[in-house]
């Protein structure tokens, strides 16, 4: 999320009653989570096991639980619950503003597009030229729809980020302001869920067409011209480079990168990357031969242990 004017890191840490170290002139432009950040971004980071993750990151700012040695050219924010104070600045910046109209004013949206009854468009949303929006959607706040989208009835686009820290108290939700951009001439199937990005954006690429009840976790980025069939399920950080199929009911874990053009077929379930060019098979998966060769020594193994 970039913020709506460059703020110095005194002004940042005030906000949260934090102490900071380093330049006070050092500029924050933007706050991101960790698979999100560029420069001038805040990260957070509340586990030693990834403070050196979120300190050579591209953020140029680090919340942070403990004081550490600050890099050149950043700037640290030293809280005693990061976590709290990442959700008190993404809600400063970017507050939950109620919403009583089925099309918030603040919409732009083409006049040749076709907006079904009962569709509900949140704030700041953009829909393109020739987009199909049928009854039932809900596209959230600042969402984008390019151009020739089409995307089925009573599909969520744009929800909340499924982000949470577990407390004493229970799970606290991460605080979402990100959003979805779907891209030209994309077709999202019916009863499908995209979830918004934590503090970036949720990416369907051009040409993508997606089946019925699917979902989409937040700030998965897909590319262009992929396919998927019912019931695909992917999580948050996940990257599908462009010309991918996932057949019905494959899931994948998070934070894993599908190489272009890969097949995965039905049922399958990822665990880990996947290089591009193939067909996997399986849950975990991998390549659809190898697995052909074990399900058929499977089916061997009664009639060798009989002949024990």
């Amino acid at each position: 999320m970039k913020l709506n004017r460059e703020h110095t890191v005194g002004e940042i840490a005030k906000i949260i009653d934090c102490r900071y170290v380093g330049d006070a002139r050092h500029i924050v432009s933007g706050i991101n989570e960790i698979h999100k950040v560029e420069h001038g971004d805040l990260v957070f980071v509340d586990h030693p096991k990834y403070y050196q993750k979120a300190l050579k990151s591209a953020a140029t700012t680090v919340l942070i639980d403990q004081e550490v040695e600050c890099p050149e050219g950043k700037a640290l924010i030293v809280s005693k619950n990061p976590f709290d104070d990442f959700n008190k600045l993404t809600r400063h910046f970017s507050p939950f503003i109620p919403q009583s109209s089925m099309i918030d004013s603040s919409a732009q949206i083409d006049a040749s597009a076709i907006i079904y009854p009962n569709v509900f468009v949140g704030h700041g949303v953009t829909i393109g030229k020739g987009a199909v929006i049928y009854s039932g959607v809900v596209i959230g706040d600042n969402c984008i729809v390019e151009e020739g989208v089409v995307i089925g009835p009573n599909t969520v686009i744009g929800h909340h980020a499924f982000y949470y820290k577990k407390k004493d108290t229970g799970y606290d939700r991460m605080h979402s302001c990100g959003a979805v951009v779907l891209r030209k001439n994309t077709e999202i199937g019916a009863l499908c869920t995209i979830d918004a990005g934590v503090s970036s954006m949720t990416e369907i690429g051009e040409g993508t067409k997606i089946d019925n009840q699917v979902h989409i976790g937040h700030d998965t980025v897909i590319g262009k011209n992929c396919l998927m069939a019912a019931n695909v399920g992917l999580a948050g950080c996940v990257t599908v480079e462009d010309n991918v199929t996932f057949w019905g009911q494959v899931g994948c874990a998070s934070d894993v990168v599908i190489g272009e053009g890969t097949v995965v077929l039905a049922q399958s379930g990822i665990a880990k990357s996947l290089e591009g060019g193939k067909t996997y098979f399986g849950s975990p998966c991998g390549e659809v031969r190898v697995k052909w060769r074990e399900i058929a020594a499977l089916r061997k193994l009664p009639e060798i242990i009989d002949s024990l």
